[in-house]
């Protein structure tokens, strides 16, 4: 019995001999010790030392105490190497410290970011600045291999290797060779009876390897994945009523290369269970009948655990709606397996009613406090409402100032009642000053010279000065816009533009006439609810038209005649005699007051002046401003060009989006356009003629209907991709040259529905999508028929890139005419203003 005992003392003391030995090496008695000093430090501070040495002035040291100090500075892993020393009466601590981590360099990773390797590497306690330690180098190994691992990277190869520098300090590289991710093979449940295993796995983010894995990449084997789709498993069966089911084993096999992954998971699914009693009970706060009316379960029913979280969050969110924010409902079960029954009881703890104290906004270094505290729906002193902290983050979005936003509501300490609303945002370029140069494929080269601060100085105001030019247009716009202009949210805009469009070149795709306008604006809003707002606008425009005849299109200018004839009566008419529409019109002799513009050639000009009247109707539910993914967006508009006018006629439109998430990685968005214009008045009363080449009138209607410049259009990157800009509608071809020109129509009909990959790419400024557009625009009602609208499909990419947006579509029509003008690839680049 005392042999054991001897080993055990003998093997202690040895131990302590071992850790204590550069002590006993000095040989010397206990003494009191006067004073410490430390030498051999580098990095680390002397007040780091005593901190951790169990070993004061006053006290007593012997072999014992200094075994203890030893081992106590060894353990703060600061020091490769510790002694202790005597002189006289001075205990001397000599320390060899390890060197410093001056960087971390990893290469050739890139399945997994730099940053997210890191931050593993920091949780076992490497980091840059951080003591260095030999042992830690297998560390790094490990933990970057279990990251790859669960990436269901098994071939991974991670290579560590260190550098000494001067000043004890040491730089470490770690190159990574990735090697291929593991493929699922093969996945099998066993003991599935009821359901089929393609039904059972129908929502699992994993699988064996189909046409979308390069872009879902779901059949690359995780663990996390894995346990998430198990659980899905399990939610499957438990809200059907299977309350017994059981994932009873899982096994993930690997193959000898690495590279293939087997999954069986073995399954028992038990019996379906019925509810049966099911009562509110608690503090209900409201009365039970009303808590009663938000169970989305009832007796008989067969047991749904979706349906009983369905009814939790709603008595929570009820609850959080009036002040208790950190309410619980927690449904307690009483199974009755005999009879397959469950009983529910939703026992409601609602905890303390909550006022929010205080609102802080931070991350918001460029935009005023105000600007965000006029979208809050939940306010300083009020009971607290997460409907109203949910409304506020979807109204911050929908600026367009933030690229990230997050609301946190912490508890007041020492004040369980109150909490504080802490917005957390991140700001984005809101304004951009572009000197540069754009390519749109109609319209060819575009230099543009654009200011536009959509929060500026921070007061949420936007301001806009722009110029374009580009080989058949030159415009310039000043724009400012206070969209709180009363604390109501009244706002208040002005614009002043002026724009000289020059189609007198074919490929334009537009008719062939000359249109310069100067207008301006004013533009009030009127907000009604969160979601709906009316808004109104006056302005005047000025129309300077210029045809030209054999090349602008005999209906526009028959419609300027029969409109305007009898008042402006062709205010410049220029006889061109040589017909040449390059020569500039010789009309020095000529009188344009008696000349007969239907029997001459030459250009002319036309004057129109109108008085705009505007307004429209707007529902805007969507969640974003940049990538929205749900919600809809309503537009009603109307304007009128008032009597007095030179001409008189109106226009009516709808505009319509909705968007739905039909996964977390694709959204779908339904999209239509409709718009119709007329004339009134003495316009509508006008008599349109048209003329034959003798000057003899050949036909007359009653109503030349809406004025051709205010035509609508449809084709092009905006419009029905596929198809050449503004060719979809009514043309006009002369006879001569065989060329159309597009006119427009006074009613339009247009739409999309297009499928958003938001995931796709690690920007929210940039999307892919596929889409079907369809539309067409006609004369009138009456010539709407179905069969004639044009059809296209393609993908399209979106990039809102540092220079402006970028699009680009690739599109194949099928519903077309023969003479359509096709355009598959476009794209645009550059701002349009």
């Amino acid at each position: 019995m005392t042999r054991p005992t001897v080993r055990r003392r003998l093997l202690s003391i040895a131990l302590a001999a071992a850790l204590a030995g550069p002590a006993y090496a000095q040989n010397y008695e206990p003494f009191e010790v006067a004073d410490i000093r430390v030498e051999g430090l580098q990095r680390i501070s002397a007040g780091t030392v005593f901190t951790y040495l169990p070993v004061e002035r006053g006290d007593t040291l012997d072999r014992g105490r200094s075994g203890d100090a030893i081992r106590a500075l060894f353990r703060t892993g600061f020091f490769s190497d510790v002694s202790l020393e005597r002189q006289g009466d001075i205990l001397v601590v000599v320390v060899t410290e390890r060197p410093a981590i001056n960087s971390i360099t990893l290469s050739g990773n890139k399945d997994i970011k730099t940053d997210d390797l890191m931050a593993g590497l920091r949780s076992i306690g490497l980091a840059e600045g951080e003591t260095y330690n030999p042992l830690n180098l297998d560390r790094i190994t490990q933990e970057l291999i279990r990251q790859y691992n669960n990436r269901g990277k098994y071939n991974v190869s991670i290579l560590p290797s260190v550098s000494n520098l001067d000043r004890n300090r040491v730089d470490i590289t770690i190159v990574v060779e990735e090697g291929k991710a593991a493929r699922i093979r093969d996945i099998n449940i066993v003991g599935n009876e009821t359901y089929l295993e393609e039904d059972l796995r129908q929502s699992w983010e994993s699988d064996t390897s189909n046409w979308l894995s390069w872009y879902r990449r779901d059949d690359q084997y995780s663990r996390e994945k894995l346990s998430g789709d198990l659980e899905k498993l399990s939610n499957y069966y438990l809200d059907r009523g299977y309350v017994d089911f059981n994932v009873e084993s899982t096994q993930v096999a690997i193959s000898p290369d690495k590279r293939d992954i087997f999954v069986t998971a073995n399954i028992a699914e038990g019996e379906v269970y019925t509810i049966g009693d099911v009562k509110v009970s608690g503090d209900t706060i409201l009365p039970v009948e009303e808590m009663e009316k938000l169970l989305f379960v009832a007796e008989g029913a067969t047991f749904s655990r979706a349906r009983v979280e369905l009814s939790t969050d709603a008595m929570i969110a009820v609850l959080g709606n009036i002040g208790y924010a950190f309410a619980q409902v927690n449904p307690v079960p009483d199974i009755d397996r005999e009879n397959r029954v469950v009983g529910l009881n939703f026992f409601v703890e609602p905890g303390p009613r909550v006022q929010v104290r205080r609102i802080v906004f931070k991350g918001n270094t460029g935009t005023a406090d105000e600007v965000l505290r006029r979208e809050m729906r939940q306010f300083e002193g009020a009971w607290f409402s997460q409907a109203a902290v949910d409304r506020s983050k979807v109204r911050l979005q929908r600026l367009g100032f933030f690229e990230e936003i997050d609301i946190e509501t912490p508890e007041v300490a020492g004040t369980p009642d109150m909490v504080d609303v802490v917005v957390n945002v991140k700001e984005r370029n809101s304004g951009q000053f572009t000197f540069g140069l754009g390519y749109q494929q109609t319209y060819g080269l575009i230099t543009s010279l654009q200011l536009v601060q959509n929060n500026f100085l921070g007061t949420g105001n936007r301001v806009a000065i722009a110029v374009q030019n580009n080989s058949f247009s030159k415009q310039y716009s000043l724009g400012y816009t206070d969209p709180y202009f009363t604390d109501s949210g009244v706002s208040l805009g002005y614009n002043l533009s002026y724009s000289d469009y020059s189609y007198s070149r074919q490929d334009a795709n537009l008719a062939q006439y000359n249109n310069a306008v100067a207008s301006a604006e004013a533009l009030v809003g009127l907000p009604l609810t969160e979601t709906d707002s009316i808004q109104f606008s006056v302005g005047i425009d000025r129309n300077a038209i210029t045809t030209q005849d054999g090349f602008t299109p005999e209906p526009l200018i028959q419609y300027l005649v029969s409109t305007l004839g009898d008042r402006q009566r062709f205010p410049q008419f220029h006889i061109d005699d040589d017909q040449d529409p390059e020569t500039p019109a010789d009309n020095d002799d000529d009188d344009p007051s008696t000349t007969d513009p239907l029997q001459s050639g030459g250009s002319r000009k036309w004057n129109v002046n109108a008085w705009r009247l505007q307004t429209g109707w707007v529902r805007d539910s969507r969640n974003d401003f940049l990538l929205p993914t749900r919600g809809s967006y309503h537009r009603i508009s109307a304007e009128f060009v008032l009597p007095g006018s030179d001409l008189e006629y109106y226009k009516l439109g709808y505009n319509f989006e909705h968007y739905m998430p039909l996964t977390n990685w694709l959204v779908m968005k339904f999209g239509a356009e409709i718009g119709f214009g007329d004339s009134y008045g003495d316009t509508s009363k006008a008599l349109c003629q048209s003329f034959d080449t003798e000057g003899d009138i050949i036909t007359t209607t009653t109503n030349c209907g809406l004025p051709f410049f205010r035509n609508y259009y449809a084709g092009g990157p905006n419009s029905i991709r596929g198809f050449e800009v503004n060719t979809v509608g009514p043309t006009y071809q002369f006879t001569s040259d065989g060329f159309r020109q597009p006119i427009g129509g006074s009613f339009k009909t247009a739409g999309t529905i297009e499928f958003y990959f938001p995931t796709l790419f690690d920007s929210r400024g940039t999307r892919l999508s596929t889409f079907i557009d369809y539309g067409n625009v006609y004369n009138g009602f009456d010539d709407w028929e179905a069969k004639t609208l044009r059809i296209s499909t393609g993908v399209a990419l979106q990039w809102e890139s540092p220079m402006g947006p970028i699009q680009i579509s690739y599109a194949l029509p099928i519903q077309r005419e023969r003479s359509d003008q096709i355009e598959r690839l476009q794209f645009t680049f550059g701002g349009s203003f």
